[in-house]
């Protein structure tokens, strides 16, 4: 089973990779939606069978492979953006960056008096990764849905970290992030719709240099 775990756990450092050097709007939704999707597995392949583990692994599938994504499909069709023009700082360099950061959580974790049970696992250095290319998300790119994905990505670095603490957080805690971070995204998605209806543009750099 832990290897299992190990193996799901580098798949989302490679979906991190995919997503630090796409363009494309669509393919990193629904990447982010697979990632999701597979961070759901995680509290049943790696505390077993409960009813704690299926709720919370059935509530994260719902929000963050089926939910978010179809809320933010549903922003892009109605601010018509398909790719991400001009980003702050190049997809090469991002991924340069993508990749030290994750190689440095990886020594990081490594040197971490951690258990035994614990050291052996990757939840550490993948929500370090994770941790680090949501925020490379939010701080290399312009478009405000670009950086929506960088919030999610963000957060499911947060729920890797969760996973370590999963049998000790009651379960309401639990759910409460979740439904927290659906109304987020629910919302960030209603202020993205109102912002390229009023200024019919959604790069930040324009929306920043507006005065009243």
């Amino acid at each position: 089973m832990d290897n299992t775990v190990n193996f799901l756990l580098l798949l989302v450092i490679l979906l991190n990779f995919f997503i630090l050097g796409s363009s494309r709007l669509v393919s990193c939704i629904r990447t982010v939606a697979i990632q999701g999707g597979m961070l759901s597995l995680l509290p049943v392949l790696a505390h077993g069978f409960s009813g704690h583990t299926l709720f919370l692994a059935a509530g994260a599938f719902l929000l963050k492979g089926i939910a978010i994504p179809f809320l933010l499909f549903k922003a892009i069709r109605q601010v018509r953006i398909r790719r991400e023009v001009e980003p702050l700082i190049g997809y090469v360099p991002t991924l340069i960056l993508g990749t030290l950061a994750t190689a440095g959580s990886f020594i990081f974790s490594d040197r971490l008096p951690l258990i035994a049970e614990h050291s052996q696992s990757l939840f550490v250095p993948v929500g370090l990764a994770t941790l680090a290319t949501g925020f490379l998300m939010l701080i290399t790119r312009r478009k405000a849905i670009t950086q929506a994905l960088g919030y999610l990505i963000f957060e499911n670095g947060i729920f890797v970290f969760g996973m370590l603490l999963t049998e000790a957080m009651p379960l309401m805690v639990e759910t409460g992030v979740l439904l927290d971070l659906l109304v987020a995204v629910f919302v960030m998605a209603i202020v993205m719709h109102q912002i390229n209806r009023e200024f019919s543009t959604m790069n930040i750099d324009k929306l920043s240099s507006l005065k009243e």
